[in-house]
């Protein structure tokens, strides 16, 4: 027993080493003063003042922000609808139709789902930019948040909205007052994972995005067809950091809506 454990636990590091180490790579020669990534000179911070004196690619992180922020907005809405009308379903074999349906936007390549969105918006003339963007993200985020949304939804006892129409709740006071706040978990959950899933988006946004406008993704991708600049490595860092304190901001949230107790366990 022992010794399966020590062995799961090397392989677990492996991996892990496996997956951080280019990025820690990366993340290390963004401080090298030589301009290279064969050996490291001097540490300097040349190359994180050179992304932030870039004001185009300033506007670009603004963009990407806005789309981020909008598109788990809204997806996390839209999801929450989702999974409250799949819930609402009482055939087994309906339900599990629905599902497989939502699950084909998360396992289809995202060169299928890219691709499929630029025929698309070109056959009914949408112009390629920001609204494409946003719709692309919006519809690929929705699944993932009924994911995150209905398992906590199939948790909730029906006593709890039985006991509310008892007491005189309408069916918005049962939503906002009963459902909503049990489900909070899986919502803050959705739109997390919407939200990072928006900012590393890169197949997706390249075949919809258009001229004039761009995300850091598809900006990091452009630059590096260039030539290898350490500015790519300043700005790999920065949001590979922002995206790392998303999660920890997620965890901590769901750690403390965890542990709050619920108005039911509370009592009178």
């Amino acid at each position: 027993m022992r010794r399966g454990i020590k062995w799961s636990k090397l392989y677990l590091a492996a991996v892990f080493i496996i997956l951080y180490a280019p990025i820690f790579y990366l993340m290390f020669y963004s401080f090298n003063s030589g301009g290279s990534m064969r050996e490291f000179e001097s540490f300097t911070l040349e190359w994180y003042g050179e992304v932030f004196s870039d004001t185009r690619l300033l506007i670009i992180v603004l963009n990407t922000l806005v789309i981020a922020l909008l598109s788990s907005l809204i997806s996390t809405i839209l999801g929450i609808i989702g999974a409250l009308a799949i819930r609402q379903v009482r055939r087994l074999q309906s339900k599990q139709t629905l599902l497989s349906l939502n699950n084909v936007l998360i396992v289809s390549p995202d060169v299928i789902i890219g691709a499929s969105f630029l025929i698309l918006f070109t056959m009914i003339g949408l112009q390629l930019g920001f609204s494409s963007v946003l719709i692309s993200h919006i519809a690929f985020s929705v699944p993932i948040v009924v994911l995150m949304v209905l398992p906590k939804l199939e948790e909730m006892s029906p006593t709890l909205i039985d006991a509310a129409r008892d007491l005189g709740a309408s069916r918005w006071e049962v939503l906002t007052k009963v459902t909503l706040p049990f489900i909070k978990p899986g919502i803050f959950a959705g739109f997390f994972m919407a939200l990072t899933y928006s900012l590393d988006d890169f197949a997706v946004t390249f075949f919809v995005t258009g001229n004039g406008f761009s995300t850091l993704s598809v900006e990091i991708y452009s630059r590096a067809r260039h030539g290898v600049s350490l500015s790519i490595n300043a700005l790999s860092t920065l949001l590979f950091l922002f995206t790392a304190l998303l999660v920890v901001g997620y965890y901590f949230i769901n750690r403390r809506t965890n542990n709050k107790p619920s108005n039911a366990e509370v009592g009178p």
